[in-house]
């Protein structure tokens, strides 16, 4: 009777290891103008989930954000023109906390003691042409205090974040 129980336990227990998909080690997205490589997720400062697959979150920041960033991008560049990013390091407003089982997960906590922030190299091209290039490290300290970031939109910091730094450092280089 035992072993039909081990048996039953062990067929679940490996169906639990396969729904964890694995990440891929470097994805790419891919929206309109925008293309961005995120570099070794896994070692990014955090962009940890409290409530789903750790896969699954980060397959949906990171197509989000690519959606977002290419809104401000087709408005920041001419016609013809391409952004592609690599980007190395990840750091989402807020902080993880454990809350010792009253919830099922730990919880981010949002305070402008901890701001978004991203490090990564990027290159704006036309056709094969090389515009502007560079290496950057950004972060927002004031993430907290600017009116229009009060809304309910996912990753709503980090895209003000990419759409703050492709206005104030891109766009007047073009």
């Amino acid at each position: 009777m035992k072993i039909k129980y081990l048996l039953l336990a062990s067929v679940f227990s490996g169906q639990v290891a396969m729904a964890e998909d694995a990440p891929e080690p470097n994805p790419l997205t891919e929206v309109g103008v925008v293309k961005i490589e995120w570099q070794n997720p896994k070692d990014f400062r955090d962009i940890k989930t409290s409530t789903e697959l750790q896969s699954r979150f980060e397959k949906r920041l990171f197509e989000t954000l690519t959606k977002n960033i290419n809104k401000q991008a087709e408005k920041s560049l001419k016609s013809g023109q391409t952004l592609h990013m690599q980007v190395t390091n990840l750091d989402l407003a807020g902080d993880m906390r454990p809350t010792f089982g009253a919830t099922p997960g730990d919880l981010r906590i949002v305070k402008d003691l901890y701001p978004p922030r991203a490090t990564f190299s990027f290159t704006v091209n036309e056709g094969d042409k090389v515009i502007i290039s560079g290496d950057e490290k950004i972060t927002d300290m004031s993430f907290m205090y600017n009116s229009r970031r009060f809304n309910d939109r996912p990753f709503q910091y980090e895209t003000t974040l990419f759409t703050d730094w492709l206005q104030k450092s891109v766009e007047p280089k073009l």
